[in-house]
């Protein structure tokens, strides 16, 4: 199955790499198919996946950080979805989800050179700096996002897209991200000779990373929770937002066991037939309907992005034999869907297997256009499962 994925990929992934345009100076990454937009978090995996397997391909995921770069404004303000004609002006100031760091961290270790990140390092100071001033609580000292669909994760019911309950929750998806920002924040700093910014970001990591656990971990119930900032309260929804935290191995290594052990690999929670749910099916919203418009659906289906961040947590608290597992599921339904679509989707039944958006219905004029995207961290799930080399994307702490 690697061999036949990995030739496939090959193909696929120009699908997903577009020269530069207008606005967008650099060449750029989209999903492709149904989006020809360049996303945040979308293209930081594309980004990845590309420069894993070749260190000249690590310019994709440099260019991604710059395109973004130069999309910030002087109060450090940097869009979640850009175009060749500007920023794309979707659920208001819809800002960029915390990758940008990261970005610029992966782009420099995989291509072997940080000195490009030198005449942009005061940018993504800003940016950070301007998400500390605009989506950080300081009561709990702990991050949320504005709305749900700012998350990625578009209709996750642990968090709200009700316009008039804005802000309302600290997630442990944004916390966990940002805690990443950090890392890579000071790893970069430590590469440039910052030595005054390494101490700086290395004490907001671990201040950030003691509030997750003191907010945000609920060890009677085994589980990270979000948490509503006005009273303080857990929402106690089994979802994929939760395990986001243990991607980044936060968690003492007995708690991520037994969290893993209660909700991730069980079947009555989150484990499926064709991967790992985005949400458990005890919740009264499980459900794999095809939703692309107004928003995706991870109310359930398998994602590809989530089951990769599933596997590095299956790893890292050493359940590689699960890991294995899941990215032998997924193989075969994405082969399928090249055979017969010549492209992918965006997300899959759970249950069944089958693709669901975007349909040929929900396409522009009414013609399927697929998508490939971070679809193709696949291929770097089943070298895992089949070498042993699994992407780790690791910053440590």
């Amino acid at each position: 199955m690697l061999k036949e994925l990995a030739a496939a990929f090959d193909t696929l992934k120009f699908n997903s790499i577009r020269p530069a345009e207008g606005y967008l100076k650099y060449d750029y990454l989209i999903p492709a198919g149904f989006y020809k937009q360049m996303w945040d978090w979308d293209g930081f995996f594309i980004g990845c996946y590309l420069a894993s397997h070749k260190k000249e391909d690590a310019k994709y995921l440099k260019g991604w950080v710059l395109n973004f770069v130069n999309s910030t404004d002087k109060d450090g303000y940097v869009p979640g979805c850009i175009t060749t004609k500007g920023p794309r002006p979707i659920f208001g100031k819809f800002a960029m989800k915390p990758f940008l760091s990261q970005g610029a961290y992966f782009a420099s270790e995989f291509g072997g050179s940080f000195s490009w990140i030198a005449p942009v390092y005061e940018t993504l100071k800003k940016v950070i700096e301007y998400r500390e001033k605009t989506q950080f609580d300081p009561k709990y000292g702990l991050f949320f996002w504005d709305i749900a669909i700012q998350s990625g994760a578009d209709n996750n019911p642990a968090l709200t897209n009700d316009t008039n309950d804005r802000s309302a929750i600290l997630a442990a998806d944004i916390n966990t991200f940002q805690l990443r920002e950090y890392i890579s924040m000071m790893k970069i700093a430590r590469k440039l000779g910052k030595t005054g910014d390494v101490s700086k970001y290395k004490l907001k990591a671990e201040t950030l990373q003691a509030r997750m656990l003191k907010y945000l971990w609920f060890p009677e119930k085994e589980s990270f929770f979000n948490v509503r900032r006005d009273n303080g309260k857990a929402i106690e929804r089994v979802s994929y937002s939760n395990f986001v935290p243990l991607f980044q191995g936060i968690l003492p290594f007995a708690d991520g066991q037994k969290m893993i052990n209660r909700y991730l690999i069980s079947e009555k929670y989150m484990m499926a037939t064709y991967g790992i749910r985005s949400l458990s099916r005890q919740d009264s919203l499980y459900n794999n309907a095809c939703i692309i418009i107004p928003y995706s659906n991870w109310q359930g289906p398998v994602w590809i992005n989530a089951n990769y961040m599933y596997t590095v947590a299956l790893v890292r608290y050493r359940y590689e034999d699960v890991a294995r597992e899941v990215a032998k599921k997924i193989a075969p339904i994405l082969l399928n869907d090249i055979k017969v679509n010549h492209s992918m989707h965006e997300c899959y039944n759970a249950d069944k297997g089958f693709p669901l958006a975007p349909t040929a219905e929900q396409s522009p004029n009414g013609i399927f256009t697929g998508f490939v995207g971070w679809n193709m961290l696949e291929q770097n799930m089943l070298e895992g499962a089949v070498n042993g080399k699994w992407m780790m994307l690791d910053l440590g702490k």
